[in-house]
């Protein structure tokens, strides 16, 4: 399902906002599924496009997916219909990470600076929000992430700095990574919203390998950073039953809480990770035992 929103009268540069909703798929139906349609399912193509904020729900946990490229102006946070709220953060909460030029948030009058790979957290009942690029030849690209909340914890900002780091794997098994965790319980409260970066190393191209599941949370990989005719290659599916899903730069693919998520590239890259579900515990995962994988 899809649609395409008419900006509010407000006089600020939003063209349209785009919304589409994604069924959520059991392991029965995908595996037989066709390569178009685990594309067409679980692969986000466009996130960036001038003057225009791009969502996809997702029926798992009702996560959305989306981004914002400000360009002739800024861009203000429509409530899509569908949501049949007030206004966008009436029973919602937002993370946002920068994966382009310097640019602005305006949360309810505040405003915060965001540089490349520096996330915000809004809370829930935040009416008003606007997104603002600071040169329009290098704009900003906001990638957003939205869960359902129930109560409101402080909007606030996240540097490089604020986060907490953990380096994984080695070069040897070419999965030597460094792990951002931004927007996660142990840096500030959220309801269920989770988000960090991984970034591979030179000569690695392996992450989350070992592979696992959460059957209590879903996730979204959001993969960037990928060179100029260079891809990832994205395994999904039950650790016996798995898929793969070849993705291009600065394009999302949804996870099934049932489903592993790796992937592959054919060069290092830089991905953004999103959780929801029902805990915020980061370590909680099943792990897949590499040589079981099939």
């Amino acid at each position: 399902m899809q649609t395409d929103m008419n900006p509010s009268a407000n006089g600020l540069a939003t063209k349209a906002t785009f919304f589409e909703s994604r069924y959520a798929n059991s392991p029965n139906e995908v595996k037989g599924m066709t390569t178009e349609q685990l594309r067409q399912s679980f692969l986000i193509t466009t996130l960036f496009q001038a003057d225009q904020i791009r969502w996809t729900l997702s029926f798992f946990d009702r996560y959305m997916t989306g981004g914002v490229m400000p360009v002739a102006g800024p861009v203000s946070l429509d409530c899509p219909e569908n949501l049949k709220a007030q206004y966008f953060l009436e029973r919602r909460e937002l993370g946002i990470i920068n994966v382009g030029g310097a640019g602005q948030v305006i949360a309810d009058g505040e405003s915060f600076e965001l540089g490349y790979k520096e996330a915000l957290y809004i809370g829930q009942l935040t009416k008003e929000v606007t997104f603002v690029s600071a040169d329009d030849t290098a704009p900003a690209k906001f990638y957003l992430n939205s869960t359902p909340a129930t109560h409101r914890y402080p909007t606030r900002k996240v540097s490089r700095q604020d986060a907490e780091v953990v380096e994984l794997g080695s070069t040897a098994t070419a999965n030597h990574r460094t792990i951002n965790k931004l927007i996660v319980n142990s840096v500030l409260p959220t309801c269920q919203l989770q988000m960090g970066m991984t970034e591979l190393k030179t000569g690695s191209v392996w992450n989350t390998m070992p592979a696992h599941v959460h059957d209590r949370r879903m996730e979204v990989y959001f993969y960037f950073e990928v060179p100029e005719g260079q891809a990832v290659c994205h395994f999904m599916g039950e650790p016996q039953e798995t898929r793969h899903v070849w993705m291009q730069n600065e394009q999302a693919v949804i996870s099934p809480n049932w489903s592993i998520h790796s992937g592959s590239g054919t060069s290092n890259y830089t991905f953004i990770w999103g959780m929801a579900g029902e805990n915020l515990d980061y370590g909680d995962m099943d792990f897949c035992a590499i040589t079981d994988l099939r």
